[in-house]
């Protein structure tokens, strides 16, 4: 979403190289190439000239220290002043209060309120919170629908709406079957337009005052540019909202819905949709974000998921293999597969590499498709054949194309990046790991 945003920043700190210290000259043009990257990116302006005033106040006269060009000082101010814009910390959700904790949801139709209901349902869930679902959305058969299967799909409870109910009534029979039940968390799902209009603010206030929720997240759509800003707005301005929930983030827009509603709102963002899996919901940090924008990676993310998707013991048994540089084979490169799927596949895990490394891997052909046709491949082969590849002739692998319905090219091609990765696993067993670096896109299949 924010690559045109990266690319522009790094151009900054190429200007700014050479130089001794930062003053009002030298970073003239660089607040110009911000300002422009900004904009391009569809951020509101009047967040765009409030966040440069900001950054030349605190760049002109700054020391460059230590060993930090003129560049890196001022990728740093950039930085802070980004993580500052977007909320500065990560903003955990409020349950001090008497069970059930109400949580509203609000924004206009098609932001993604009722995905993001059960998402938020199924997070919760992982923390140990009895969730009950219910949905306002009277007009419409198919939301109500929708969020009933989507709470049989993450394991919550629901509380039955249907057409002709009236909303408040909806949702105050909820909170009290939840009081009665020991719920937790009650998630309100509420109604949405394609538009705002009276009738809709005038309901969701009515629903506000009726459930007291302790928190009220305002679902925005991260592509909607400009529009998020004018949307945001109007919720501030009809609900007293306590967070921002980011959807679609990783689609293809410029990123400007990100950087402008947390100003606009002065609610932090709590959440970010990250794909439209059920387990696609990340708690926000302001500042990995930032890192993400300036092309530094979200190394931490990427750790963080990786400890929640891969199984402890699998990954002990396998750096015991990589420290050894013996025993990996076929099998083992399946499970780096089906791993690699957990987490978001190839993709999702490129976006939070620092850009210098992602750039390696750029034109990777790794998909859901790709990595089901290579697992496909090693099922047909014998488990001799997945521990022993060396043993793989025209013969076998004529038999081992035709049961994966694959060409005979397909299991070379396949037996050719697993021989890469082997001598990769072999270089990380001895220490070179700069070597690995510089041959990593033979690591992983689908990189050219």
């Amino acid at each position: 979403m924010f690559d045109n945003l990266s690319q522009r920043l790094s151009r900054v700190v190429k200007q700014l190289r050479g130089e001794a210290r930062l003053t009002d000259a030298n970073i003239q043009d660089a607040l110009r190439e911000v300002r422009l990257a900004l904009l391009e990116a569809d951020v509101a302006l009047p967040v765009v000239k409030d966040f440069i005033a900001r950054i030349r106040d605190k760049a002109v006269g700054e020391e460059v220290v230590g060993s930090l060009t003129p560049g890196q000082a001022f990728v740093g101010i950039v930085h802070r002043e980004l993580a500052g814009l977007m909320g500065g910390a990560a903003a955990p959700l409020d349950f001090a209060v008497q069970p059930p904790a109400v949580i509203l949801l609000a924004g206009l139709q098609g932001a993604g309120k009722t995905t993001t209901a059960a998402k938020l349902a199924r997070l919760l869930r992982g923390q140990k919170k009895n969730v009950l679902l219910v949905s306002t959305d009277v007009y419409r058969p198919a939301a109500i629908e929708q969020l009933a299967m989507l709470a049989k799909q993450v394991g919550v409870d629901i509380f039955p709406s249907a057409v002709g109910e009236q909303p408040v009534a909806i949702a105050e029979a909820a909170l009290d079957w939840a009081k009665k039940h020991y719920h937790d968390v009650l998630i309100v799902d509420t109604a949405g337009r394609l538009a705002i209009d009276e009738a809709m603010m005038r309901e969701i206030a009515q629903l506000h005052a009726a459930v007291k929720p302790v928190e009220t997240l305002f679902i925005v759509d991260s592509m909607q540019g400009q529009d998020a800003v004018n949307t945001a707005r109007a919720f501030r301005e009809a609900l007293p909202l306590t967070g921002v929930i980011l959807t679609k983030l990783d689609g293809d827009a410029r990123g400007g819905a990100a950087l402008s509603v947390r100003h606009v709102t002065g609610a932090p963002i709590k959440f970010a949709g990250v794909s439209e899996k059920i387990d696609g919901l990340e708690v926000f940090h302001p500042e990995r974000m930032a890192s993400r924008i300036l092309g530094m990676g979200d190394v931490l993310s990427l750790i963080e998921e990786a400890h929640k998707t891969i199984d402890a013991e699998e990954a002990h048994k396998f750096a015991k293999k990589v420290k050894s540089g013996k025993g990996f084979d076929l099998e083992d490169y399946k499970a780096q597969m089906a791993q690699m799927r957990k987490m978001g596949g190839l993709s999702a895990m490129l976006d939070k590499l620092p850009a210098e490394l992602a750039r390696a891997a750029q034109g990777s052909t790794m998909n859901e498709k790709k990595i089901a046709r290579i697992e496909g491949i090693i099922n047909s082969m014998t488990p001799t054949e997945r521990a022993k590849p060396e043993l793989l002739k025209a013969s076998r692998k004529r038999r081992i194309a035709s049961g994966a319905g694959v060409s005979v090219q397909e299991v070379n091609q396949l037996l050719n990046q697993f021989e890469q990765a082997q001598k990769m696993m072999k270089m990380v067993a001895k220490g070179g790991m700069q070597k690995m670096l510089r041959g990593m896109k033979g690591l992983l299949p689908g990189m050219r």
